[in-house]
C-alpha cells in the first residue's frame, strides 16, 4: 500500500485516509476521518512485506487487542483494529501535537524540571503496560506524543514486540531504534520490563543533553556501544543537572538488568523525588511540570527488608533532602543508612510459608528468607502445580514486621507475572494457622506484574502480612509463583 495512492481510501467502510503523518520500517501512519463517529483518528497500516505473513497478522491482532485494554492518561488509546484488502491496521486516538523527538530537536536541551516531568509521565504509561505484562520494547521520543495541554502520551505499545525480527540485521531490518536499545535486547537475550527502564533512562539523558549518548556509522555499531561502553556522564554534558536526576540515569541504564531498578514503580519514586529537587532549585514550576508535581504523593517512607544501599540512592538523599547523612559501613546485603534526626527504617524480621489444610502444611519452608533478603535474583517458590486451581483454595507466605506497622501498600516482586493474590493482616501473635483466622482480605490484585504495589485498605497497624496466592503463574513445567522481593510501603 503506497501512501500517495491510498489518500482518500476508506478502510472497512469507516476510516477515510486523509494525509500521511509518518512512516517507519514496519508501517505508515495516516491522519484519517472516522466517518461513523465524525472525529479525527490516526490509522497505522502495516507495510505489505509484513502483512502478507499470516503469523505476523495474527500477532498484530493479538497485540492490538491486548493494548486496547490499556486505559491511562499517558498512553495513546487504541480505538479499533481490523484488516482491509489484506492490509492490517490499528486505529489510535489522534493527538494534535508534536512528538517528544520533535520537541528535543526544536529546543535542544529541555529544562531540567520539564525533563523529569516528562520522564515521569512516560514511566507512568509504561507502568500501566507492565502491570498487564506488556513490554514496549521500543521506547524512544518518536513514540512519545505531546498533546495540546502539554501531557506526554506513549504510543506503539506492543507493536514492536509483535513484529520482532530475528536479531538486529534480519532481512535488512532493525528491531526498534538502537539509539535507545537495552544491552540484553541488542544481544538478542530475553527482555522484560527492565529493558523499558533502560530505554527510558536513555530518553531522559537525551532530554537533558539534547543528544543521544552514542553515535556510530551503523545501527549495529550503536547497539554494540550500548552493550560495551559506559554511558557518557550526564553531569559533564549538563553541569547544572542535580545529583538526584543524574542518579536516576545511572541506576536505570546499568548494563546488567539485575543492577537496574526492580520495576518501574521504584524508578518513578526516584524521579518524583528528583522532580521536587529540580523545582526547589528553580524556585518555581510552570506548565506541565506543575500538573505532574501536583500528582506526586507525599514522600513515603518505605518500611522494608534488609536492602542494599547504592551510591545513587545516597546521592539522591543528599540532594533531595538536604540533610547530613551518616553512612554506615557497608556489609553486603545488610547495608543500611539513616538520615540524622530521622527515624530509623524498620525491617521485616522474618517470613514463613502458609499452607493450611487441605494443604500439607509445608511449602518450601527452607527458602522463605529469600523473599525478604533484598536480593531480587533469589526468591521463595511455591511448589510446582499441574493445574491452575492448585487443587486447594490457595497457598501463601507471611512476613513479620517485628512490630505493628501501618502500611499503605505491599510491594511484591516475582520471577514471573500473571498470578492472582490477596493480602491479609493481623496483630495476633503467633498468627492464625487457618485462613479464616486472618479475617477479611485487606488488599487483592489479579494478573500481578513482576513488580507491583498492592494497595492495602486498612488504617490499623499490623505486624503480620500474608500474601495468599489464589492463582499461580504459568511456566513450562506447570504452575507456580516465586516471590523475589516483598516490602511494605508506609
Amino acid at each position: 500500500m503506497q501512501a500517495g495512492s491510498v489518500i482518500g481510501t476508506v478502510l472497512s467502510g469507516r476510516y477515510r485516509l486523509e494525509a500521511k503523518l509518518g512512516s517507519g520500517g514496519m508501517s505508515t501512519v495516516y491522519l484519517a476521518s472516522d466517518e461513523t463517529l465524525e472525529r479525527r483518528v490516526a490509522v497505522k497500516v502495516m507495510h505489505a512485506e509484513i502483512s502478507d505473513q499470516p503469523d505476523q497478522i495474527e500477532r498484530f491482532r493479538r497485540e492490538a487487542r491486548a493494548v486496547a485494554q490499556l486505559s491511562h492518561p499517558n498512553v495513546v488509546s487504541v480505538i479499533d483494529a481490523g484488516q482491509d484488502a489484506g492490509h492490517p491496521y490499528i486505529v489510535f486516538e489522534y493527538i494534535d501535537g508534536e512528538t517528544l523527538k520533535q520537541r528535543i530537536e526544536r529546543l535542544g536541551c529541555l529544562p531540567l524540571d520539564e525533563s523529569a516531568a516528562y520522564a515521569i509521565e512516560v514511566g507512568r504509561g509504561l507502568a500501566a503496560a507492565h502491570a498487564r505484562s506488556l513490554v514496549h520494547r521500543d521506547v524512544k521520543p518518536q513514540n512519545v506524543l505531546i498533546d495540546p495541554e502539554g501531557r506526554a502520551k506513549v504510543t506503539d505499545f506492543g507493536i514492536a514486540r509483535s513484529l520482532e525480527a530475528k536479531g538486529l540485521t534480519a532481512t535488512g531490518r532493525v528491531l526498534g531504534t538502537t539509539d535507545y536499545v537495552a544491552p540484553e535486547q541488542a544481544m538478542g537475550h530475553a527482555i522484560d520490563a527492565r529493558s523499558d527502564i533502560y530505554s527510558l533512562g536513555v530518553l531522559l539523558y537525551e532530554m537533558l543533553t539534547g543528544k543521544v549518548p552514542f553515535y556510530a556509522e551503523t545501527q549495529v555499531g550503536v547497539a554494540m556501544k550500548h552493550v560495551n561502553e559506559p554511558l557518557p556522564d550526564v553531569e559533564s554534558r549538563r553541569p547544572d543537572v542535580s545529583a538526584a536526576l543524574a542518579a536516576v540515569i545511572e541506576t536505570s541504564t546499568a548494563k546488567d538488568p539485575e543492577h537496574r531498578y526492580l520495576g518501574m514503580a521504584a524508578m518513578l519514586r526516584d524521579l518524583e523525588a528528583a522532580l521536587e529537587v529540580e523545582v526547589s532549585r528553580a524556585g518555581r514550576a510552570t506548565g506541565e511540570v506543575t500538573t505532574v508535581l501536583d500528582s506526586v504523593p507525599p514522600r513515603r517512607r518505605r518500611v522494608l527488608t534488609r536492602r542494599r544501599v547504592s551510591w545513587a540512592g545516597i546521592l539522591l538523599v543528599l540532594a533531595g533532602v538536604g540533610v547530613a547523612v551518616a553512612i554506615v559501613a557497608f556489609a553486603g546485603d545488610e547495608s543500611k543508612q539513616e538520615a540524622e534526626g530521622g527515624p530509623p527504617a524498620s525491617e521485616l524480621q522474618a517470613a514463613d510459608d502458609f499452607d493450611p489444610p487441605p494443604g500439607d502444611g509445608q511449602e518450601h519452608s527452607e527458602e522463605v528468607d529469600l523473599a525478604i533478603d533484598g536480593n531480587p535474583t533469589t526468591g521463595w517458590p511455591t511448589e510446582t502445580y499441574q493445574t491452575e486451581d492448585l487443587g486447594k483454595p490457595g497457598v501463601g507466605l507471611y512476613v513479620d514486621a517485628g512490630a505493628p506497622v501501618r502500611a499503605s501498600a505491599l510491594e511484591v516482586g516475582s520471577a514471573t507475572g500473571g498470578w492472582d493474590g490477596e493480602v491479609y493482616g493481623t496483630t495476633e501473635d503467633p498468627p492464625p494457622n487457618t485462613l479464616e483466622g486472618w479475617g477479611p482480605p485487606i488488599g487483592s490484585a489479579t494478573d500481578i506484574a513482576e513488580q507491583q504495589e498492592i494497595p492495602l485498605n486498612t488504617t490499623e497497624p499490623l505486624r503480620y502480612y500474608l500474601i495468599w496466592i489464589t492463582k499461580p503463574a504459568s511456566s513450562d513445567d506447570g504452575f507456580l509463583v516465586e516471590l523475589t522481593d516483598v516490602r511494605l510501603v508506609e
